[in-house]
C-alpha cells in the first residue's frame, strides 16, 4: 500500500477544499507536516483512518463534530454543507481512490444536525480507466490493510506507549497473526473440523452399535472440551478487563486528597512483591536448568570410585602405561634382532622370549582411552562440585527473598488495612472494590489452573477413544470409506494446527530478534526487549546473569513500542515476500505518526529521528516547530521527499504570531485570521518565499 495523496473538505479546522497534499515515497519516503498545536495535526492523521475504518485515535476530541464550524455557520438554516476526506493510493499495480463524506446542517432552532456517512471507491489498473470495484470498498480496503490493524500505522506518538498497557496485550497477538496470515489457518481448522463433525454424523447414521457408541462418546468428550476452551477465553478475558478496572481504582486512590502517600506505599509494595516473586521463579528455573545440565553427575559417584581404584589397580601392575609399546615389540620381532645384538630366528628361545613381552607391552589406543576417561571422570568430579555450588546459590537467594516476600506482604496487608479503615468513605469504597477485584482475579486464576487439568484429561480421553475406533474393524465398504475420511480429516487438523504453531514461534522468534536490534540502536540502556508467547512486551536486564524484569519509563515505554511497530513492519514485509500464499501482499507499509517525540529528552529523540524513516517504506510524520528543531531536523533532512506548513489563522485580534524557518525561508505558523472564524491553512515548502 503505497499512499499518494491527501484532500480534506470542511474537515475540522480545514475550511473549504485543501490543496492536494501528495505524499513521498521511493528514495525521500518522508513526508513532514509542521504545525503548531491545535493547527490540525491530530485532524490530518485521523482523516486517514476516518476515510478508510472511520476510527479515531484517543487523542481526537469531539469526534462528533467534524464539520467545520465556519462553513456550517456560513450556510443558510436546512442547508447541507459536505465533510469529506479524499485519498489516493496503489496497491498491487492498482490505484485507488476512496472517498468518506457527511452532511451537516443547522436548524431552526440551532442544532447542528448529521447525516450518516458513506464510502465511495473507484479503481483503476494498467488501462487507466477509473471504474467502481465489484466488490464491497470495506473489504477491499480491510483486505490491504485490515482494520484491526490501521492502530499499528496511523498512531499518536505521545500515547503510543498505550499499545502494551494491560488490557491491550490480548489483542496484540490476534492483531499479529492477522498480519502474518495466520488466520488464514485458523479458518482452515474451523472447516476441517465442521467437515470432521458432518463426516462423523454420516457415519453415526451408517455405522454399527459399537461404532455409533464409540462416535457418541467421543464427540460428547470433545462438546466438553471445546466448552471448556470457551470458558478459558472468557476467563481470560475476564481477568483482563478486572486488571484494567483495577488499574483505573489505583490511579483513581492516587488522585484523591489524604491517601496519596498510603497508596503510593501500596503501589510501591505491589512493584516490591512481583519483582520478588519473578526472582523467585528466575532461581527456581536455574536451579531446573542446572538439574538438566549436571544433576545426572551426583548419581555417579560409585563409578568414578571403581574407575579410579581400576586405573589404580592397572598402574600399580605396571600395565598402564607401560614401558614398552607393541609396535616396539613388533620391529624387533620383523627384524629378527634384538637390541642387544642377538638374532631373534622363529622357533628358537630367544624369539620366544622377545614375543612374550608382546602380550605385556601397552596398546597405545588403549591408554590414550584410559587417560582421556580419567580425564572425564575428574571433569564430572569438578561439575559435582559446580552443581551444589550453583543449587546452594540460588537456594540461598531463595530463601532470602522469601523472606523478603513475607516481609512485604506484612506490610502491603496493613497498607491495604490501613485503607480500608480510612476516614474517608471514598478511599474505604474504592480499596473495597480493589479487594473485590483481587478475590474475583484469584478465583478466576484458580478456575483456569483446573480448567487446564480438566482440558489435559480430557484430550487424553479423545486420544483413547480415537485409538479405540481405529482398532475397531468395520466390514462394510462405505463404513470404511467414512471412518477413513475422518482419519484423514483429523490428520489434516493436526498438520494445519502444526503448521500454525511453527509459523507463529519462528515469526515471533525473529520479530523478537528485530525488536531488540531496532531498541538497542536508539536505547543506551543495556536492556534488552522479549516477547512472550501472548505478544506481550517487556524489558529485560540480564547484566548479572539472571534476566529480571525491569520497569520502563515513559521514554523508554515509548521507544519499545515504536521498536515493536518497527519490528513488525520489517518482518512481515519479509516474512510476506516469502510466504505470499499465507496472506495479502504486505510487502509495502505507511507509518503516518503524530508527535513521536513529545516526551523524549536529546539522546532519545535524536536516535529516534535517525531510525524512524528506516521503518517505513512510506513514513508521514506531524510535528511542532520544538519538536522538529536541533537533532531531529539534522538527522531526518536527508529522507525528507515533502514538507508542508499547517498555518493556523486565529480569531484572536491580539493573537501572538509564529513562525518557522525551513530552508533559510521563514513560513507562518500562526497568523490572525481576516474573519472571526479559526481555520487552517496548507501550504507547501518550497525554495520560494510563500505567499503571505
Amino acid at each position: 500500500m503505497k499512499l499518494i495523496s491527501l484532500k480534506l473538505g470542511n474537515f475540522r479546522q480545514f475550511y473549504g477544499k485543501t490543496p492536494e497534499i501528495f505524499l513521498a515515497n521511493s528514495e525521500g519516503n518522508t513526508t513532514i507536516i509542521h504545525g503548531n498545536n491545535g493547527a490540525g495535526k491530530t485532524t490530518i492523521l485521523n482523516a486517514f483512518t476516518w476515510v478508510l475504518y472511520e476510527k479515531f485515535t484517543a487523542a481526537f476530541a469531539s469526534p462528533h463534530q467534524l464539520v467545520n464550524k465556519r462553513a456550517i455557520t456560513e450556510a443558510d438554516f436546512n442547508k447541507s454543507v459536505e465533510c469529506v476526506v479524499e485519498i489516493l493510493f496503489e496497491h498491487e499495480n492498482k490505484s485507488y481512490q476512496v472517498k468518506r463524506q457527511c452532511y451537516a446542517y443547522r436548524d431552526k432552532n440551532h442544532h447542528i444536525q448529521y447525516s450518516q456517512t458513506k464510502l465511495f471507491m473507484m479503481v483503476a489498473g494498467d488501462d487507466g480507466l477509473w471504474c467502481h470495484p465489484l466488490q464491497q470498498p470495506t473489504d477491499i480496503i480491510n483486505r490491504i490493510l485490515p482494520e484491526s490493524l490501521h492502530q499499528y500505522f496511523f498512531f499518536d506518538g505521545e500515547r503510543i506507549d498505550h499499545f502494551f498497557r494491560y488490557n491491550q496485550k490480548n489483542s496484540l497477538a490476534e492483531d499479529t497473526k492477522e498480519l502474518l496470515g495466520v488466520k488464514v489457518l485458523d479458518r482452515a481448522i474451523e472447516h476441517l473440523k465442521k467437515a470432521k463433525r458432518t463426516l462423523q454424523d454420516e457415519l453415526n447414521t451408517i455405522g454399527d452399535t459399537k461404532t455409533k457408541q464409540l462416535l457418541r462418546e467421543q464427540k460428547q468428550i470433545e462438546k466438553k472440551s471445546e466448552n471448556l476452551q470457551k470458558r478459558q477465553q472468557e476467563t481470560i478475558q475476564e481477568i483482563a478487563q478486572l486488571g484494567e478496572l483495577k488499574q483505573a481504582i489505583n490511579q483513581r486512590l492516587l488522585e484523591l486528597s489524604g491517601a496519596e502517600e498510603l497508596q503510593q506505599l501500596k503501589q510501591k509494595l505491589l512493584h516490591q512483591e512481583k519483582t520478588i516473586r519473578e526472582n523467585i521463579i528466575n532461581s527456581n528455573n536455574s536451579i531446573k536448568e542446572s538439574l538438566s545440565r549436571r544433576g545426572f553427575t551426583i548419581f555417579l559417584s560409585e563409578a568414578r570410585t571403581e574407575f579410579a581404584k581400576i586405573i589404580t589397580k592397572l598402574r600399580s601392575q605396571g600395565e598402564l602405561p607401560t614401558g614398552i609399546k607393541q609396535q616396539f615389540v613388533d620391529n624387533l620381532l620383523k627384524q629378527q634382532r634384538c637390541i642387544c645384538g642377538t638374532e631373534l630366528t622363529p622357533g628358537t628361545n630367544y624369539h620366544q622370549l622377545v614375543q612374550s613381552w608382546r602380550e605385556k607391552a601397552g596398546i597405545p589406543a588403549v591408554e590414550e582411552a584410559a587417560i582421556r576417561l580419567d580425564t572425564q571422570v575428574k571433569e564430572i568430579g569438578n561439575q559435582v562440585n559446580q552443581f551444589w555450588q550453583e543449587v546452594d546459590t540460588q537456594q540461598v537467594n531463595i530463601n532470602q527473598w522469601r523472606s523478603e516476600l513475607a516481609q512485604v506482604e506484612n506490610e502491603l496487608d496493613e497498607t491495604k488495612e490501613k485503607l480500608r479503615n480510612y476516614p474517608d468513605e471514598d478511599i474505604q469504597r474504592l480499596q473495597k472494590r480493589l479487594d473485590e477485584s483481587e478475590a474475583k482475579i484469584r478465583e478466576l486464576t484458580l478456575e483456569q489452573g483446573a480448567n487446564q487439568q480438566e482440558l489435559t484429561r480430557l484430550q487424553q480421553e479423545i486420544e483413547t477413544k480415537k485409538k479405540q475406533f481405529a482398532k475397531h474393524k468395520i466390514k462394510e465398504e462405505k463404513q470404511a470409506l467414512a471412518q477413513k475420511r475422518i482419519e484423514l480429516t483429523q490428520e489434516a487438523i493436526k498438520r494445519v494446527t502444526e503448521v500454525r504453531a511453527r509459523l507463529e514461534r519462528q515469526f515471533r522468534y525473529s520479530l523478537e530478534k528485530r525488536v531488540q536490534e531496532i531498541f538497542a540502536s536508539i536505547s543506551f540502556t543495556p536492556y534488552q526487549p522479549r516477547i512472550s508467547t501472548e505478544y506481550e512486551l517487556k524489558l529485560i536486564e540480564n547484566t548479572s546473569g539472571i534476566a529480571i524484569p525491569v520497569a520502563a519509563s515513559t521514554g523508554e515505554n515509548q521507544i519499545l513500542s515504536l521498536s515493536f511497530i518497527g519490528g513488525i513492519i520489517d518482518r512481515v514485509r519479509e516474512w510476506s515476500q516469502k510466504n505470499t500464499l499465507m496472506g495479502p501482499d504486505s510487502s509495502t507499509f505507511p507509518i503516518i505518526m503524530d508527535s513521536p517525540f513529545g516526551s523524549l529528552d536529546e539522546i532519545y529523540r535524536r536516535q529516534v529521528a535517525k531510525a524512524i524513516p528506516q521503518l517505513a517504506n512510506q513514513l508521514v510524520v506531524l510535528v511542532t516547530k520544538t519538536q522538529w528543531r536541533g537533532e531531529v531536523a539534522t538527522e531526518m533532512t536527508d529522507y525528507i521527499g515533502r514538507q508542508y506548513i499547517l498555518v493556523y489563522h486565529s480569531p484572536k485580534p491580539d493573537c501572538e504570531v509564529d513562525s518557522i524557518e525551513i530552508n533559510q525561508v521563514n513560513y507562518p505558523l500562526v497568523k490572525p485570521s481576516a474573519d472571526s472564524f479559526e481555520y487552517t491553512e496548507i501550504i507547501e515548502v518550497t525554495a520560494k518565499s510563500p505567499s503571505t
